[in-house]
């Protein structure tokens, strides 16, 4: 135990030294990138030791070490958590940030901000490691927020373009509405368990529906669930690297790792349960069709992450927390690799990301291509790569427990659009002729590029039959199930490589003709954007500019007091006045006047 303690301690340390030395001159600007990227490498290696020790005692253990304050019956403790999930995930989000780092030093080398930009993802992966490794609601929460205000940093990095700004925005506001649900369930145990620890809210077992979907809004606006999702695909606007750590193994993620987290009060829960099943459900099947029509090589693989999120969301609504964790791991591998060989495509081709003006990168770009082939067929869940050993297992459980069909269905649909939208990026991207300028120079020789990218290979490839071997099954397995259950996730992932190539063949024949309904729908991402981002916001400023300008200016300001006026004032001479057009009248005002005048004086 004082063993895994004092490595868990080291890693901690490890990661907020860059952090302290950043604010002194010790490190040398230009090596700072270099020096972080080794503190996490360090790191790396460290976690393997609570890890083995783990896989061969299932050693797990809470560190709790500093008071901070009482709060009533309430005691905030500095407390950290290391059970199963968080020694699992440290080690893949080490492994996964290490390439990241230095992928990031060669993408941006061009960056006078580098050191700041790294410092950024750094403390994007702390705040992360924070919320997994949290004993307590408080601890959790500050981790919540912290990969919220990271990724509002880094999707706004380029704060000069209009558009990242917008993304960024979008990002935190729609977090802030998950915030609204994770705030709930913490006032919720506060008032109902006096406490904020974990293993007192498990204790007590209240698996109320309120806190539980105040819950499921959380991961919903974090890990961009339907409704709440526009922000991901806007997230791409931020530079490639950020874009491959918040999709493989930080802020998207933290969502499912929270219901993880509860699973042993969600498991209690039969409504929750049928929210997430049939939340997940769309949120995959939903993506999966705006991927199909993309023209942007990143939008195709964020709307992937997005689908992924969605089919973690349906594993754990059937009540398999810990095969949602698995596809949690392995997803980090291939999706960071994915979005890496895109910045490698895009870097290459000078910032081109449209997919339709690239193609036969296969000869000029070897490695890169062998990698993006790599990590889509993980992505689809090709045998006996990562994706497959949890994406299979995903598919099995949910074919052979007493699940709704409605939605094992559209998970099925939505795994075959997978293989669909791989598929079109392979074919467009390396198959084909070049459709790109025949001047670009095109140099994938660098090492700081194809290192990190050979190490996530070699974990797209090998991860998955590591992790899975060790992840226990949270229920009782089916030993036997007909072939043809069996093998459903292979069939519809080979279906969809199938029809994908046959449309992508087609495309070569076509003649131009006006966009279909079908097409349109997911060209414009189910309208969403347009109903939310635009109609809703134009009628409620409509609505608000019409009410006031008809009660405050036309009513108050203009008829109850100067009309108003004017009105009594027309009425009073109309009826009062001495105005009758008759000499004899004015004559007599005159008398009257003249009469008072002296009077006036006398008296």
């Amino acid at each position: 135990m004082n063993t895994i303690t004092s490595s868990i301690l080291l890693i901690l340390t490890l990661l907020l030294l860059p952090m302290i030395l950043s604010f002194t001159n010790m490190v040398k600007h230009n090596n700072f990138p270099n020096y972080v990227t080794s503190c996490i490498k360090y790191a790396f290696f460290i976690s393997l030791i609570p890890l083995f020790y783990f896989f061969n005692s299932g050693a797990e253990l809470v560190i709790t070490n500093w008071h901070w304050v009482s709060i009533g019956p309430i005691k905030l403790s500095m407390s950290l958590k290391f059970d199963f999930f968080s020694i699992i995930f440290l080690p893949v989000a080490l492994y996964v940030t290490w390439s990241i780092m230095e992928f990031s030093t060669w993408y941006m080398h061009s960056e006078p901000n580098l050191p700041r930009f790294i410092k950024y993802l750094l403390t994007f992966l702390i705040t992360m490691i924070i919320l997994t490794t949290a004993n307590n609601l408080f601890q959790l929460f500050i981790g919540w927020k912290g990969v919220g205000i990271m990724s509002f940093l880094l999707i706004g990095w380029w704060f000069g373009r209009t558009d990242a700004n917008t993304a960024a925005l979008q990002a935190i506001l729609y977090n802030r509405i998950g915030d609204i649900g994770l705030m709930l369930a913490m006032a919720w145990f506060c008032t109902k368990t006096n406490s904020w620890e974990l293993q007192q809210i498990f204790i007590l077992n209240d698996s109320n529906t309120i806190p539980l979907a105040g819950l499921l809004l959380a991961a919903t606006g974090k890990s961009a669930q339907f409704g709440l999702h526009p922000w991901l695909p806007s997230a791409m606007e931020g530079p490639t690297p950020v874009s491959a750590l918040l999709h493989s193994s930080t802020m998207v993620v933290a969502g499912v790792f929270l219901l993880i987290r509860f699973h042993p009060l969600i498991s209690n829960n039969n409504t929750i349960l049928t929210a997430m099943l049939c939340l997940g459900a769309t949120t995959t099947l939903f993506t999966a069709i705006c991927a199909l029509t993309q023209n942007d090589i990143k939008k195709i693989v964020a709307f992937s992450t997005s689908s992924q999120l969605g089919l973690m969301m349906v594993t754990l609504g059937i009540n398999q927390p810990y095969l949602a964790f698995l596809h949690i791991c392995t997803h980090a591998f291939f999706k960071a690799m994915l979005f890496m060989c895109a910045g490698s495509i895009i870097h290459s081709l000078n910032d081109e990301q449209d997919i339709r003006k690239m193609g036969g990168l296969a000869k000029p770009m070897p490695f890169t291509s062998s990698c993006l082939t790599i990590g889509s067929l993980a992505l689809t869940g090709a045998p006996f790569l990562t994706g497959f050993y949890s994406k299979d297992l995903i598919i099995e459980a949910a074919n052979t427990c007493y699940t709704n069909a409605w939605a094992l269905l559209i998970t099925l649909v939505a795994t075959s659009m997978t293989a669909v939208y791989s598929m079109r990026i392979i074919y467009f991207v390396l198959m084909t002729k070049p459709r790109f300028p025949s001047m670009i120079i095109i140099n994938e020789n660098n090492t700081m590029l194809t290192n990190p990218i050979k190490r996530l290979a070699l974990g797209s490839i090998l991860a998955g039959f590591f992790i899975s071997y060790n992840i226990p099954p949270s229920t009782v397995q089916v030993m036997t199930m007909p072939w043809y259950l069996k093998t459903t996730a292979l069939m519809i992932t080979i279906t969809g490589f199938a029809i994908a190539l046959e449309l992508n063949n087609l495309t070569n024949n076509f003649t131009p003709t006006k966009p279909s309904i079908t097409n349109s729908f997911s060209t414009s991402l189910g309208y969403f954007p347009t109903i939310i981002h635009r109609l809703l916001p134009l009628k409620t400023l409509s609505t608000s500019f019409k009410t006031a300008l008809t009660m405050l200016d036309l009513t108050w300001l203009e008829k109850a007091i100067p009309k108003a006026t004017s009105t009594i004032h027309t009425l009073t001479s109309s009826s009062l006045s001495n105005q009758k057009g008759m000499v004899k009248l004015y004559f007599l005002s005159f008398l009257i006047t003249l009469t008072c005048i002296p009077m006036m004086f006398l008296t």
